[in-house]
């Protein structure tokens, strides 16, 4: 099956790796090339539909996954209509040029406003901040088509190495500070689902082969405040919890977030399709990556 992944970013070669392993034909498509990419890659501008139409049409894609536009939300809060372009405009160029292919959504918890514990697909919208804004734009281009699904996903993590040309996940960020013994600013008052990149990916995978599925959430099975979840990291590194340091997020780069980006599902585990799929807590994944990635990086 060749499926077009729309997206080179941590999320995105993910799944892509994730495809050629299981010995599908996966194609990156972005404005730049990604680092290390698990599978080929072609230059697209999401935002032109004559280049999504171009590439649909060369990669002679079966199906797509659209992991698309800006995820920093201090950014997205600066370039509102930026960040609407780069979702909701690239979303409708691609669904015009995609026609009948099947069609995944890659969407966020920022479209909730952070006042409950716990969203599942139920819960009414009510994004606080321009990428929330952006994301629910994005997906109600896709709402009522047939073949697509938008799976809403919790924040993601995992390793990455220093060099990354973005900014890292929360987890890679402590890990690297921690390990060079400098501080930890983080948020005692903000609390997430998070789930690991690697089940992001197998899910995605999953959600591929179903149908009849609208939407669907993916929160991990943890809800915990980024300071308890830094704690957490410094301990499985075998660092001094000291370098952890609990602040209000008003207080830093996380002024913009909600209080909870917090993810369940009355469907994940019901679903034939996701029902076998190991969505892994905060613990273990920070064994296993610690124990892969971490130590080997020393």
């Amino acid at each position: 099956m060749r499926t077009l992944i729309v997206g080179s970013g941590f999320v995105g070669r993910a799944v892509a790796d994730r495809l050629a392993r299981a010995g599908e034909r996966p194609v990156l498509a972005s404005r730049r090339p990604p680092q290390h990419a698990p599978a080929p890659w072609t230059p697209l501008d999401v935002t032109d539909p004559a280049s999504c139409a171009r590439v649909l049409a060369d990669t002679a894609a079966e199906q797509v996954v659209l992991v698309h536009g800006p995820s920093d939300v201090t950014w997205c809060d600066r370039h509102p209509d930026e960040a609407m372009a780069g979702h909701e405009t690239a979303a409708r160029n691609m669904r015009a040029a995609a026609g009948d292919r099947r069609l995944v959504l890659i969407s966020t918890d920022n479209v909730f406003d952070g006042s409950r514990p716990d969203c599942a697909e139920a819960t009414p919208t009510a994004p606080p901040n321009a990428y929330g804004r952006a994301k629910l734009a994005a997906e109600q281009v896709f709402a009522g088509h047939a073949a697509a699904t938008v799976l809403r996903v919790s924040l993601v993590y995992g390793w990455e190495s220093a060099d990354s040309v973005k900014w890292l996940n929360f987890f890679a960020a402590c890990a690297h500070r921690l390990l060079a013994g400098e501080p930890v600013a983080v948020p005692h008052d903000q609390w997430t689902t998070p789930v690991l990149v690697d089940d992001v990916a197998a899910v995605t995978a999953a959600v591929l082969a179903a149908r009849d599925v609208p939407l669907l959430h993916l929160g991990g099975p943890d809800r915990i405040s980024r300071a308890d979840w830094a704690l957490l990291i410094a301990a499985e590194l075998g660092v001094d919890p000291g370098l952890v340091v609990a602040e209000p997020r008003a207080a830093g780069r996380y002024a913009g977030r909600p209080e909870n980006t917090c993810l369940t599902s009355t469907l994940l585990s019901r679903l034939p399709a996701t029902a076998g799929v190991p969505v892994r807590g905060v613990r273990e994944a920070a064994r296993l990556l610690v124990a892969a990635g971490v130590r080997a990086a020393r």
